[in-house]
């Protein structure tokens, strides 16, 4: 009889052998699901809400966030693969999979490549993480948007790139192919209006405030005509703000070639600052030209506003276009976690090889070390070997071809999903990135310690002091 039915008679409660079996069971059928969805040429899953909304997605994020898992065990490691995909952008369905640390470790420092941040290599990494969720066209149509001139952009040594400073807008129209990266800011428009109480009120603000708003227009037609004189008499002035601007205002600036924004969003002004440079202005007191930033082309169209081709840009936009909302959800959760590939391989300083090499050179690795231990510590060496192939199985698997192949390996070898032979994958421009794989097998050897360490699972039953309990 289990100590908790003595506290609550109505809880349930699972030891040793039966818990360690659940939890087995909740892993492994977890794995199961996710294992058709690893490598360049896995399936997709569709997933359809409570409201009937479709999603088909390849990311291993994306299901595990959306689909309701009940199983105690499932859940939590959904919720740790999850934070995989928060904290480096990748590998969540591996973390599944990969369920001796130190040793693994070693392992894999042994097997980084280092780079110095050239613009071929960083392609060649954004590559092979959007092969893996996207279609080998569509994938090198989203690298040829130079997306990884986004990251050179904002990149500063020392300092953290911050990724929200690349704005991605999608646009359902035209096909992938004519996605673009805008140097600068694109603002989308919304729609609203400042209403008045009564007609009366109206009236007496229209009075009171016009002579005051004719003045601050004034002073800044006044800047323009300063600014844009001379041989500068043909640019262009522009003014964005973020609360309104009457339409009488506006008619004002128009006569004097003045091109208005209004109602802009609080994050686009934060934005503009940082591709265009100046500053952002509360008063127009202390407006002057240095206050100003420069942009090489402004484009005004009905729902955006280009601002582009700025001197230094440290905030920029990439445009996704697509024929569906499904095909631009799925450009748009690509191209997240390719500009997260991106941001790490910066950051490390550092890939390892790509094609699943790493961990066919670890399982060497541990099936060797086997050798120098005894008794049951070996069985748990073998036994995390074995679980690292898991993963290079399953990307065989899937692209059909002899999943045992390739487990004989020892050197840092990948597969070939197109001919099914092994490969190096260097030559091949294949590479993963080495934070990623660190993550995985910290977390995954952390999961799989404490699920085994599990000797009784207790659901608590229902509380005495609710109304009919017992």
């Amino acid at each position: 009889m289990s100590a908790i039915t003595i506290l609550n008679p109505k809880a349930e409660s699972a030891r040793q052998a039966q818990a360690l079996a659940m939890n087995i069971l909740a892993a492994r059928g977890l794995a199961e699901m996710l294992k058709t969805n690893l490598g360049p040429k896995r399936t997709m899953k569709m997933l359809v809400s409570g409201a009937g909304d479709i999603k088909i997605t390849k990311d291993g994020c994306t299901l595990l966030h959306e689909m309701q898992v009940q199983h105690p065990t499932a859940s939590l490691i959904a919720r740790a693969a999850t934070a995989q995909d928060d904290i480096t952008g990748d590998g969540t369905t591996s973390i599944v999979l990969l369920i001796a640390k130190k040793e693994a470790l070693q392992i894999l420092d042994k097997c980084k490549i280092p780079i110095n941040n050239d613009r071929e290599t960083l392609v060649q990494i954004a590559r092979t993480s959007l092969r893996t969720k996207l279609s080998i066209e569509n994938a090198d149509i989203l690298t040829d948007v130079y997306f990884v001139d986004a990251i050179l952009a904002l990149n500063e040594p020392g300092k953290p790139t911050d990724l929200n400073m690349v704005e991605i807008i999608e646009m359902q129209h035209r096909t992938e192919g004519d996605s673009r990266l805008v140097r600068g800011v694109v603002l989308d428009h919304v729609n609203a209006g400042f209403f008045y109480k009564n007609a009366e009120e109206r009236d007496r603000l229209v009075t009171s405030e016009r002579k005051f708003i004719d003045d601050r227009v004034q002073k800044i037609v006044e800047l323009k005509r300063k600014v844009c004189s001379g041989d500068d008499k043909n640019k262009t002035f522009v003014i964005v703000n973020q609360k309104g601007i009457d339409p009488f205002s506006l008619d004002i600036l128009a006569k004097d070639r003045i091109l208005a924004s209004r109602r802009a969003k609080r994050r686009n002004m934060e934005r503009i600052t940082l591709a265009c440079g100046g500053e952002a202005m509360n008063s127009i007191e202390n407006l002057t030209k240095d206050c100003l930033g420069f942009a090489e082309d402004v484009l005004g169209e009905e729902k955006f506003t280009f601002i582009e081709d700025c001197k230094n840009p440290k905030s920029v936009t990439v445009l996704l276009k697509g024929s569906t909302k499904y095909i631009l959800n799925q450009l748009k959760d690509a191209l997240r976690d390719g500009l997260r590939s991106i941001t790490n391989a910066v950051e490390d300083g550092c890939v390892i090889p790509g094609g699943d090499a790493s961990e066919i050179a670890a399982h060497h690795a541990f099936t060797q070390y086997k050798e120098q231990v005894k008794g049951r510590v070996r069985l748990g060496v073998q036994a995390f070997a074995e679980a690292l192939l898991i993963i290079p199985k399953a990307i065989a698997q899937n692209a059909g071809h002899d999943q045992h192949e390739y487990t004989t390996s020892k050197i840092p070898v990948g597969i070939d999903i197109t001919t099914g032979e092994a490969m190096e994958p260097k030559s091949f421009g294949i590479y993963d990135n080495y934070r990623v794989k660190k993550q995985l097998i910290h977390s995954s050897t952390s999961i799989a310690t404490n699920l085994i360490l599990v000797d009784e699972i207790l659901r608590a039953g229902l509380s005495s002091l609710r109304p009919g309990g017992q």
